[in-house]
């Protein structure tokens, strides 16, 4: 029996190492996200400790690759990967599974293992979370590069925006916000319904700006939050699914700021002077360029915004930046639709000098 109980921790040590540097390498080359991949590292070399408290000969003697039943085994499904983020949630279960199973067979040599492995179970199931819940919002940001703002002030503004909602969709829009000012929540609800519904069939992200209760129940896809608003850590409290985060900066202290929270995608601007929030004075190229070099290090998504029209998106874009939000040149066009491909195409051809 000793030598069944040595075989059985053999293999799972092996499952949970390899689980574990599955996970380390979707945070490192997938993710970019230095934090969490160290957080991997860490939980791997804590494995490592708790399992050098085994005799180590006796592990590799009780090993029987060749002649294990289990390597024949095969099931329809079984290993099917079509997305890297799968690949991710096969390592994570792996890790806890295999936690597991050390944890009831360890405590047959020794109670203390058990409660070592059942640590580094729950630690890997909060870890499991972190990374899924991060992963979730920078690798749909990730693949934005047009971000249209949607404001509703009007009666009429609210009758025209599903057609509104549908021309930029049908433009090639990535990512649609909604903006609505001075309607109570009954009815900005009502609005934001729509709204995701039908970014929801077009395959578009939907966001709500600044209430992030409206964007859960609406089941927008996230929430975009301005410097006066609640913190993000706060909105992550509320939400019951993973929700994509965003946050208004206007100077490289509130960058900072917002980088710790950590959010998904920071926008950055005024880049020029808007109609839109004509109080704020506009942070202007030079802050896109302090932006660029700060982001580089962190694995955060961003969008340029404020002013952004067809004459000058090239500036924009030779600071680096990846996405651009735009409002009035959009949607106070004869064809929204004809603006939204007008601003993908630039998107697609720019070459930086």
């Amino acid at each position: 029996m000793e030598k069944a109980v040595y075989r059985i921790l053999d293999a799972n040590l092996n499952r949970a190492r390899e689980a574990l540097r599955g996970m380390e390498e979707y945070c490192r080359f997938v993710l970019d996200n230095s934090t969490l991949s160290g957080r991997v590292k860490a939980l791997r070399h804590a494995l490592c400790q708790t399992a050098a408290q085994l005799e180590q000969g006796k592990l590799l003697c009780s090993r029987d690759s060749q002649n294990d039943v289990g390597q024949a085994l095969r099931f329809d499904g079984q290993m099917k990967r079509v997305s890297l983020e799968d690949c991710f949630v096969a390592s994570a279960k792996r890790i806890t599974e295999a936690l597991r199973a050390l944890a009831e067979v360890g405590q047959t040599l020794s109670p203390s293992l058990y409660d070592a492995f059942e640590k580094l179970r729950f630690d890997a199931y909060t870890l499991e979370k972190d990374i899924y819940v991060a992963g979730f919002g920078y690798l749909r940001m990730k693949k934005v590069r047009l971000y249209v703002l949607l404001t509703v002030k009007t009666e009429h503004d609210k009758q025209t925006l599903p057609e509104l909602t549908r021309a930029c969709i049908a433009g090639g829009a990535d990512c649609l916000q909604l903006r609505c000012k001075g309607f109570p929540d009954r009815d900005v609800l009502n609005l934001s319904e729509t709204f995701a519904d039908l970014c929801r069939k077009g395959d578009v992200l939907s966001i709500i700006n600044d209430s992030p209760d409206i964007a859960i129940l609406s089941g927008a896809d996230g929430v975009h939050l301005g410097q006066q608003d609640i913190s993000v850590e706060k909105a992550r409290h509320l939400q019951p699914r993973p929700l994509i985060a965003g946050v208004s900066t206007h100077s490289i202290e509130q960058l900072h700021q917002a980088v710790a929270q950590p959010c998904d995608y920071v926008a950055l601007g005024p880049v020029f002077a808007t109609q839109t929030k004509s109080h704020e004075p506009a942070a202007g190229l030079s802050y896109l360029n302090q932006a660029m070099d700060v982001l580089k290090h962190c694995s955060i998504s961003h969008v340029a915004i404020g002013g952004i029209t067809l004459d000058n998106v090239c500036q924009v874009l030779e600071k680096g930046v990846h996405c651009i939000a735009v409002c009035g040149a959009i949607c106070s066009a004869d064809s929204p639709e004809k603006a939204c491909r007008d601003f993908k195409r630039v998107l697609a051809d720019f070459v930086p000098h």
